[in-house]
């Protein structure tokens, strides 16, 4: 079945900084999508995105699996800590985040575009 993809997060996430589908995967992989994003990502302590997102175009869907994260929104922190804790933020919201204590985060976004990657530790 050429539609099939059969991975595991930890050892396919590396490649795209934990994300595992989305517009940047090659056009007739089965994990490309224009639509959506799903990223697994374990973080150590006192990871953190390298900037700010500013000009936010998609919708974000961010849960705990393990560990305590926070998420920087203006004007607000967000603190994820129990597992299944999440957090959902739209269009137009810039933020950031910080892994308090080594985590594992799900993200969702939609749709898929680039312009938002940075390089160093904790990009996306």
């Amino acid at each position: 079945m050429e539609n099939v993809y059969v991975g595991n997060a930890h050892l396919d996430g590396p490649a795209d900084r934990g994300w595992l589908l989305g517009h940047f995967k090659p056009v007739g992989d089965v994990r490309h999508s224009d639509e959506v994003e799903i990223k697994w990502c374990a973080h150590p302590q006192g990871d953190r995105r390298a900037e700010w997102v500013t000009g936010e175009r998609r919708t974000a869907l961010l849960v705990l699996i393990s560990g305590r994260f926070r998420v920087e929104l203006p004007g607000r922190s967000v603190v994820l800590e129990k597992q299944g804790d999440y957090v959902v933020w739209g269009h137009g919201v810039d933020h950031s985040w910080y892994a308090e204590e080594e985590s594992v985060v799900l993200t969702v976004r939609w749709p898929s575009i680039p312009g938002y990657a940075v390089s160093g530790a904790g990009s996306e």
